[in-house]
Formats: C-alpha cells, sequence, structure tokens
C-alpha cells in the first residue's frame, strides 16, 4: 500500500503562506518564494533584536551625556567618578532618572562631582 502525503504537504504549505502573510507579491502566495521571504525574514527579525538592545544603550548614553554636559561634567567623566564613588547604577536606570525624575539624578550627579 503506497502512502499519500497530500494532507501532509497542504498542511505544510499552509503553515508556511500563513507566515508569510501581508508580503508583497507572490511572496504571499507562492510556496517556493514565500519559503524564501519567511527564512530571509526571520533572519532580519533575529538581527533586529540583537540591534534594538545596541540602538536602546546608544540613546542611553546620549541622554546621560546631555543631561550631564548641564551639571558642567563631561560623560565620561561622569562614568568614572560614579563607579569610584561606589554608586551601581546602569545606563538604564541612570537615563530612567532623566526623564522620570530629574532631581534625584541631580542629586546623584551632585554626589558623584564632589566624592572626588
Amino acid at each position: 500500500m503506497r502512502v499519500k502525503r497530500g494532507v501532509v504537504s497542504r498542511r505544510k504549505h499552509n503553515k508556511l503562506l500563513k507566515l508569510a502573510e501581508g508580503y508583497r507579491g507572490t511572496r504571499s502566495s507562492l510556496v517556493r518564494t514565500a519559503k524564501q521571504a519567511v527564512l530571509q525574514a526571520g533572519q532580519y527579525a533575529y538581527q533586529g533584536r540583537k540591534n534594538r538592545k545596541r540602538d536602546m544603550r546608544q540613546l542611553w548614553i546620549t541622554r546621560i551625556s546631555e543631561a550631564v554636559k548641564t551639571q558642567d561634567i563631561s560623560y565620561s567623566m561622569f562614568v568614572d567618578k560614579l563607579k569610584k564613588s561606589n554608586i551601581v547604577l546602569d545606563r538604564k536606570i541612570l537615563s530612567d532618572l532623566i526623564v522620570n525624575d530629574p532631581e534625584t539624578f541631580k542629586d546623584i550627579v551632585d554626589r558623584v562631582k564632589n566624592a572626588n
């Protein structure tokens, strides 16, 4: 007795085409091109998740840099003195303080400037 694979193939194809929904042209309707498009999109998505982390860190550093410039200290000096004065706050927290609680951030900068 032979094995008929029509149902299995159809299911695989439909699963793939569901992933390719919204793609332009034949990339959303033809199985072979949809498969290539989905694979490429997965690679872009993977790299994009790495880039998002890079971009956020860049944003935090820019925010901190601009905020400490108004306090007459450079970013590099601020980070150096922050470490030397044993204040363990990462860039994400410092950036959040700048946006949501500038008074606390100003106190931290003052404490760092006066430490050394």
